[in-house]
């Protein structure tokens, strides 16, 4: 008997060239009229708050904002933004939230609207709960083609008190509405620009290879995956170039749709420890997994991997499929080498700090239910022995 599968998505995305200015608009639409804007003290030096504001005093819309989430958000640092909008609220200042920014102030905005609006802890609200409470609005509008967030029902914090990046999944988390706007992405460094691509490709292959897949998700993560590897490099190289940033762009958005509904698996799970024990950026300790922990799950998923290098290009329609999974990671090496990722010690961590912490982070990511969805599931032992390989690989790579 066919199973049916639940999707999630926004209500509303605006997409393209100059979408920011249709801010005003898209509040209108929603009968929203008081928002906090959630973001960065970066956003406000590039005077990318003000390209969002600029149309909202135009409408004589009034707003707040909180500009100090911090990367790779922990509990304490949106702690100062859940207090601003509990009193908003009280006093009738706020009715939504429009997150601007990379995934980091999109997360915080997610987690600031559920803790604002129903209290406790965050701890309350992570995996495998699932947050279906229907909470403030949130408008997304991406500045990195990479997190997705925009459109996906999930949000990470880290506790501070255990270092643990806690993955938190439910409709309460899911935006009303995005604004997706590659121009925003130009002004990206080159590292940034590596990180949150090879993220977006990795959401992409994840999605696909995931045991929650399922047809909608399948063609949202192929589509993703046909948009991202072409392009990935020509966006690090030439930052410039309009056409790749807009494929760049639209290939995350689409993997954050594909990933949402589908969840992601292995190298998500065994990524987030070492976010939070190491402050390695997210989307780089994915890339630091990625060819690792696909090699090791290939023989349990050949055709899916074999279908992600030819939708990536780097395999033939009608190629076999052990030579289409060689080539994929062959792809996926080359592809560390020239963006220049660098291994765990490269990074600077600390040997004996890293092997010190294996096995607690394989709990962590045994944890937070992501392994569970990968083709070929593993054991703590398994995942210690992967955390040993990456530590191990000699890629070259520097930060640059």
């Amino acid at each position: 008997m066919p199973t049916s599968h639940r999707l999630v998505l926004p209500r509303l995305v605006e997409l393209g060239a100059g979408a920011i200015a249709q801010i005003a608009p898209m509040l209108a639409s929603l009968g929203c009229h008081r928002p906090l804007i959630v973001t960065d003290r970066m956003m406000v030096e590039l005077a990318y708050v003000a390209r969002l504001t600029e149309p909202l005093e135009a409408a004589g819309i009034e707003y707040a904002v909180f500009a100090d989430t911090q990367p790779e958000p922990t509990e304490s640092s949106i702690m100062a933004g859940v207090e601003m909008l509990r009193q908003g609220l009280s006093s009738g200042e706020f009715d939504c939230l429009i997150a601007l920014g990379g995934g980091s102030p999109i997360d915080s905005a997610k987690a600031i609207g559920v803790l604002g609006s129903f209290g406790g802890q965050m701890r309350d609200y992570k995996v495998p709960r699932d947050v279906s409470e229907a909470g403030l609005p949130l408008i997304a509008i991406p500045t990195t083609a990479g997190t997705g967030s925009e459109v996906t029902r999930f949000t990470i914090i880290t506790d501070d008190q255990t270092d643990e990046k806690m993955l938190c999944a439910g409709t309460a988390f899911m935006p009303v509405a995005a604004l997706v706007d590659f121009d925003l992405t130009m002004s990206v460094p080159p590292r940034v620009t590596a990180d949150t691509g090879i993220d977006a490709l990795t959401h992409a292959i994840e999605a696909y290879v995931s045991r929650k897949a399922n047809l909608y998700s399948d063609q949202q993560a192929l589509a993703a995956m046909r948009l991202i590897a072409p392009n990935l490099r020509t966006a690090y190289h030439h930052p410039e170039d309009r056409a790749a940033r807009e494929a760049m762009m639209l290939g995350a958005h689409l993997a954050g749709v594909a990933f949402s509904n589908a969840s992601v698996a292995l190298v998500h799970g065994m990524s987030r420890p070492i976010g939070a024990f190491f402050h390695v950026p997210h989307g780089l300790s994915n890339a630091m997994l990625l060819p690792t922990v696909t090699e090791f799950s290939i023989p349990s998923a050949a055709e899916r991997y074999a279908d992600c290098a030819k939708a990536m290009g780097v395999a033939e329609a009608g190629e076999d499929i052990d030579m289409a999974n060689q080539r994929l990671l062959a792809e996926l090496t080359a592809l560390n080498e020239e963006l220049q990722v660098p291994t765990p010690a490269e990074f600077g961590i600390a040997e004996a700090d890293f092997m010190s912490h294996l096995t607690v982070m394989a709990e962590q990511a045994q944890a937070s239910g992501s392994p569970s969805n990968n083709p070929r599931q593993p054991t703590i032992d398994e995942m210690v022995a992967l955390y040993r390989k990456v530590w191990e690989a000699r890629t070259p790579g520097v930060v640059a």
